[in-house]
């Protein structure tokens, strides 16, 4: 089971909420982070709280938006060479996806400037594709990182070595 935690934007669009405050789902790297960004087309950003990998995807179709996330995760955590393992397992943990109410500040903080910093990208280069503005997101220094790995690429290859050994 995996657990995003949504925006009220989000939410709005995407589904009501259906996971407790408590629940943090199935999945090794724990509940995901995501909001909505008013692009055309709408993109849905999303964090994990545990490595603050930044993860983007189309909003479009909202009715199967989360029957598309775990697929995206997937994606990024390939392009960030995670072991095929751990990607087969976290994607089967990822099929059931429950929404909730964000739940901790900072990581909705990283997500706003994500956001910021996605739009400067984005404004620069219109027809960067998603997975480059998630390579070029995940490179960034985050505060909450700092006595860690500083960003959010170092932050999952020390996760994923961590876990894998």
């Amino acid at each position: 089971m995996l657990t995003v935690r949504a925006t009220k934007k989000l939410l709005r669009l995407a589904g009501p909420s259906t996971a407790r405050d408590d629940d943090r789902g199935t999945t090794l790297l724990g509940p995901w982070y995501a909001t909505v960004l008013f692009w055309r087309p709408r993109i849905v950003l999303l964090v994990n709280e545990m490595t603050l990998l930044p993860v983007l995807l189309p909003m479009a179709p909202a009715a199967t938006l989360t029957s598309r996330i775990a697929e995206q995760i997937s994606t990024a955590l390939t392009v960030h060479q995670a072991p095929a393992t751990f990607v087969d397992q976290e994607r089967r943990h990822m099929q059931n996806v429950q929404l909730g109410v964000t739940a901790n500040r900072s990581v909705v903080g990283v997500m706003t400037e994500f956001t910021r910093l996605a739009q400067i990208h984005h404004h620069d280069d219109p027809t960067v594709d998603l997975v480059e503005l998630m390579v070029l997101l995940a490179a960034t220094p985050c505060s909450p990182l700092y006595s860690r790995n500083a960003s959010p690429d170092r932050e999952l290859a020390a996760t994923l070595q961590a876990i894998t050994t």
